[in-house]
């Protein structure tokens, strides 16, 4: 039997796809019937609001967002947190300006990389005549 300590309260428990204790899911469920409950009723609410109204983390509800378990399609003031910056939301982990940042980071990492590898193979190669033509 594969055992674990719930990351929420540290009970132990029985591991499940939801990776908490049977507690800790009552008690989500709970918080998220509240939550769809609220937006039903004020459905122009935004993150906060609708945190600070329903006693719930603002971690929670994007988590609800982000399982599909709330839609933000009907609720046009709903957006949650970048996981990077902070910069509010409404699809995806990261905003605009992250994913750019991320993604010209992995493409100089990548240029690096294939750069060192061209330099440790050293320069007796075939095509070395190319490169320096090429300006490196």
């Amino acid at each position: 039997m594969n055992i674990d300590n719930c990351p929420r309260c540290g009970r132990i428990y029985v591991k499940n796809v939801m990776e908490l204790c049977q507690s800790c899911i009552k008690e989500l469920e709970k918080q998220y019937e509240i939550c769809v409950k609220y937006l039903r009723e004020n459905k122009g609410a935004n993150i906060q609001e609708l945190s600070d109204a329903t006693d719930i983390p603002i971690k929670e509800i994007t988590r609800f967002i982000r399982e599909g378990r709330i839609s933000i399609a009907n609720a046009p003031n709903i957006m949650y947190p970048c996981e990077v910056c902070g910069t509010l939301i409404r699809e995806g982990h990261m905003c605009d300006s992250c994913r750019g940042r991320l993604t010209k980071d992995l493409m100089n990492a990548s240029k690096e990389s294939a750069a060192a590898e061209a330099s440790r193979k050293g320069s007796n190669g075939a095509y070395r005549a190319v490169d320096k033509l090429r300006g490196q």
